[in-house]
């Protein structure tokens, strides 16, 4: 079977996918006692087991979840192209048996990543916008930095799955130093995103180092760590990693659920430990067709992260990337979850949906129109169960003007505060 012929058999018969989203897998633990009997408690608990046995073949594969002979040979196919990677732990939360089971969808190469389609390998203009190789300065305060093209799972909707082609790579020294000194020399930067690939990849002592050097830089107020290993990889976040992170902060640590099935007690343990070491957690979820495209989902997904203490951040309108249009949804699918989800819980569990924008233009936030109507007086808008209201829209009122030179301007005081006399004193008191 060729590439082509795999294209036109798609065509042909379209592979259809109706999830029941929300029925749970089977428990890890039954997962670990059949395929994994002779793996100890203390292999288990450990990344770096869980990274050396990651699944990165269809044979590997297929230890697992039943494929037949075409279905094997469809996806050797795809995966020459899109290469595979899933660890243990993650593999332990699917439902094996369910092709369209929603941790699977993103773990699992599909037939329709080879389909032509609309998607570009660099969608977001990254390189482009590279001031040195693997430094992106793109907005006027911050810059990205990928350390890394390797993750613990390869994200089949991943941003940069164009840099799977060139095989697994880590910046060398001499190349994070061009990085550093860049953002020396650049005094605007106050804000330092570390991405990848995934971060965590690196070991705790090689991350630190590059966490040191930024620590050094009196510009900078804000570094951000882009990882998924607590979703995927929850073992990760270790006492060892913590401990180092807390000497740097502040460090805001956005992390990627898709689907409450992700949010795991090893999931929300990971996301505590690294609070508890001062390190701030938010979500980055991408809104993909099959795994969370309805409000249901996202609502489950949402109050998950807040039991687990993780902010709902962005929901993002999945970048389009070459390999990636099967999980595409229409833009009005994520205004309807948002419009769905107000009103219906606290504003707390509601992301803010944006685009990014093709050619590097940014990321715009999209929302429901709850204006029908604007006037200079009066806005016509609707509530979330539809009601209809009219809203006197305010003067604009002049700024206080500027005291003159000599004259004391009075004190600014609290609403419904008065100035009156303290008896006994020469000065001016103040009340309720």
């Amino acid at each position: 079977m060729t590439e082509e012929s795999l294209i036109a058999e798609d065509k042909a018969e379209p592979p259809s996918c109706s999830p029941e989203a929300d029925e749970p897998p089977l428990s890890p633990s039954v997962f670990r006692r059949k395929f994994y009997p002779d793996v100890s408690d203390a292999q288990w608990n450990d990344w770096r087991w869980h990274f050396r046995n990651r699944i990165t073949s269809v044979e590997d594969l297929s230890r697992f979840i039943p494929l037949t002979v075409k279905e094997r040979t469809r996806l050797k196919l795809v995966s020459a192209r899109f290469p595979l990677a899933v660890t243990p732990y993650y593999l332990s939360l699917m439902d094996l048996d369910d092709p369209c089971d929603p941790v699977r969808l993103q773990a699992v190469p599909s037939s329709l990543e080879v389909a032509a389609g609309a998607g570009h390998e660099d969608p977001l203009a990254e390189e482009r916008d590279s001031v040195v190789p693997g430094l992106v300065h793109r907005y006027p305060d911050r810059v990205l930095m990928v350390l890394t093209d390797i993750c613990a799972m390869l994200c089949r909707h991943c941003t940069r799955k164009r840099e799977w082609h060139h095989g697994g790579w880590i910046h060398t020294p001499a190349e994070i130093e061009r990085m550093l000194d860049y953002i020396r020399r650049t005094p605007q930067v106050r804000d330092v995103i570390i991405s990848g690939g995934d971060p965590l990849t690196l070991s705790t002592p090689q991350l630190e180092k590059v966490l040191s050097a930024l620590r050094q830089i009196p510009h900078v107020e804000i570094i951000r760590i882009g990882t998924r290993f607590p979703v995927v990889l929850p073992q990760r976040i270790d006492e060892e990693l913590c401990a180092m992170l807390s000497k740097y902060g502040p460090i805001w640590l956005n992390t990627h659920f898709n689907h409450p099935n992700e949010i795991t007690p090893e999931a929300a343990g990971a996301c505590d430990r690294l609070l508890r070491a001062g390190v701030q957690v938010n979500n980055q979820s991408v809104l993909l067709r099959g795994v969370n495209d309805t409000v249901d989902t996202q609502l489950k997904l949402c109050h998950g992260l807040l039991r687990a203490k993780v902010r709902p951040y962005y929901l993002f309108q999945c970048d389009q990337v070459q390999g990636t249009e099967y999980f595409w949804t229409p833009v009005e699918v994520g205004l309807r979850i948002i419009e769905g989800m107000r009103g219906h819980t606290s504003g707390l569990a509601i992301p803010n949906y944006v685009i990014d924008l093709p050619d590097g233009r940014g990321k715009i936030p999209l929302t429901p129109n709850y204006v029908l109507t604007r006037t200079d007086h009066e806005l016509v808008v609707r509530n979330y169960e539809g009601h209809i209201s009219h809203f006197t829209n305010p003067k604009s009122a002049p700024l206080p003007r500027k005291p003159k030179v000599g004259v004391t301007a009075p004190p600014q005081l609290p609403f419904g505060w008065t100035v009156t006399e303290v008896k006994n004193e020469d000065r001016a008191g103040i009340r309720p």
